[in-house]
């Protein structure tokens, strides 16, 4: 009998080498057999070759994040984007080569792994990287959704979205952050981010995602410790702003 596939479902690095490391070490240490990645391997920390490379390295699926987008096509012009964050995406595109500029600009927006969805956002829209941030977001993108499961990150808060039949009546519940087997229906779930969470707890987030085929799957949310301040000595000597520090100490 085969082994269930155990994916670390890694999503909104964010440049931040310091906690994809710290994930990377603990998903095996977990027993996990493959990496999924969701996009936002680039933006607002100051490690953006480093993340390139150690995604690549993995080898795993990866679909585009907004700030692979941005960091990745010069023609996105800068000018309605908030001061921050445009002079973060300019150092991004100034400090990663050619090679990398190709690689993110051709990750396509979603895919389906093993008969799981992965996107950034959501799947009514992904090239225009909406937030779901309440249930009537996450209906819409179920509405484009085939399989029974659909990872996506972008908010940066790990959430669960379960979309259950009854007759003609549909209703989702918003979950949070459960551990444990899926019950029946279908899930649009948020893994959190690895390298800027914002639900107000520091730690490096991810997921671990169990499947036995597709009719027994299972998800446990993990958060793992990193080298904060090694973190923050990258942006401060890269001369990006305060604002994104004060983010990786509070979580928010």
């Amino acid at each position: 009998m085969a082994k269930p596939k155990r994916y670390a479902i890694i999503s909104d690095i964010h440049s931040n080498i310091e906690a994809l490391d710290a994930v990377i070490e603990d998903a095996h240490a977990q027993g996990v057999t493959d990496f999924v990645c969701l996009g936002d391997v680039v933006g607002y920390n100051a490690a953006p070759r480093e993340c390139i490379q150690r995604i690549r390295e993995l080898g795993c699926k990866v679909v585009k994040g907004n700030h692979d987008h941005y960091c990745s096509d010069p023609s996105v012009d800068l000018d309605d984007f908030q001061p921050n964050a445009a002079s973060v995406i300019e150092w991004t595109r100034r400090n990663i080569s050619e090679e990398d500029t190709r690689w993110l600009y051709n990750l396509p927006l979603s895919t389906v792994i093993m008969g799981f969805t992965i996107v950034h956002s959501t799947l009514d829209s992904p090239s225009h990287f909406r937030y779901a941030f309440d249930k009537q977001d996450a209906e819409d993108s179920f509405n484009y959704q085939r399989t029974r499961v659909c990872f996506h990150g972008h908010t940066h808060v790990p959430c669960i979205f379960r979309r259950t039949t009854t007759g003609a009546s549909h209703g989702i519940l918003k979950l949070g952050a459960a551990n444990g087997l899926l019950e029946q229906g279908n899930y649009f779930i948020n893994v959190g981010s690895v390298g800027q969470p914002r639900d107000g707890i520091p730690k490096a987030c991810y997921l671990i995602f169990t499947a036995e085929g597709m009719t027994k799957l299972s998800i446990e949310f993990r958060r793992v410790d990193y080298d904060v301040d090694a973190a923050v000595q990258r942006i401060k000597d890269a001369g990006l702003p305060e604002r994104l520090i004060n983010r990786l100490y509070t979580g928010q």
